[in-house]
């Protein structure tokens, strides 16, 4: 997978629009985060101190192993996205960036269940299209949208989510990080976002919420170690990547990658593969 663990001492806003849908509960037992193991910090990462009617949502019961992950990814709707890449994108490629990335992070979650919190109807409809559960979340802003998702695919049985943002332009495979009973964070290449997030479903009864926003990497690992859950951090040099200013454009793992119709962009001068 080309990751390394590492340990040590101690985004973005959702469009509000109109609409939300009920999810239909499936009974299950819930854990106690008190029988979960203490936390463990493997490492050495310093960081420095600081509208109109709801689609219907459906959500599957989860398999039979506890350690399965449904992956959820929070989508903004595309023709908001990208807006720091004006100087160099317009509207039109801005859009169909935002469509490219979101593909590739929903592909990286393999055969698994796939939700989108979203508030936007294209956004639902093309998640619907791509096979993926659609939570419909109104007016809540990115952690609220996040929080209520994980609390609805809880409530219908799922027991570990893997939160994963939808700008991710080259994501690994994202099954292998979600482990039993572990809290494992996937920071951006600047330590600064979150930009891979699975936990147990149960810890947001122990006070894992959502903090994304500038700085959310050093929030989210506070949070997690307060938990009481195993902890772990993981520099994959991958899913570190996203695409939020234009430099991002520039770094050699994403514009080896970018779409054929990006050539004319003046800031992608590699050839496209």
């Amino acid at each position: 997978m080309g990751h390394t663990v590492a340990t040590g001492t101690l985004g973005r806003d959702m469009h509000r629009d109109a609409g939300r849908g009920d999810i239909p509960s499936r009974a299950a037992p819930r854990s106690q985060a008190a029988d979960h193991r203490p936390a463990a910090y493997h490492g050495d990462v310093t960081v420095e101190h600081p509208s109109t009617g709801a689609p219907a949502t459906d959500v599957p019961a989860p398999g039979a192993d506890a350690a399965a992950a449904v992956v959820l990814v929070p989508i903004k709707a595309f023709h908001l996205a990208k807006g720091r890449l004006a100087p160099e994108l317009d509207a039109a490629s801005r859009e169909r960036l935002a469509r490219w990335t979101a593909e590739r992070v929903l592909a990286a979650a393999g055969a698994g269940p796939v939700a989108v919190a979203c508030d936007d109807h294209a956004v639902a409809d093309w998640a619907r299209e791509h096979g993926a559960i659609v939570l419909w979340q109104e007016g809540l802003g990115l952690n609220g949208a996040v929080d209520r998702a994980v609390e609805q695919l809880h409530d219908a049985g799922h027991r570990h989510v893997t939160v994963a943002h939808g700008d991710l332009p080259r994501p690994s495979l994202l099954a292998p990080f979600a482990r039993r009973d572990t809290i494992v964070l996937v920071p951006d290449r600047r330590l600064d976002g979150t930009n891979v997030f699975s936990f147990p479903t149960v810890a947001a009864h122990a006070g894992l919420r959502a903090a994304y926003g500038g700085g959310s990497f050093r929030r989210h690992l506070a949070a997690a170690l307060a938990t009481g859950f195993a902890v772990e951090v993981v520099r994959d040099p991958f899913l570190a990547l996203d695409i939020d200013l234009p430099t991002d454009l520039t770094h050699p793992l994403v514009k080896d990658v970018l779409p054929a119709w990006l050539r004319t962009n003046p800031v992608n001068r590699s050839p496209i593969h």
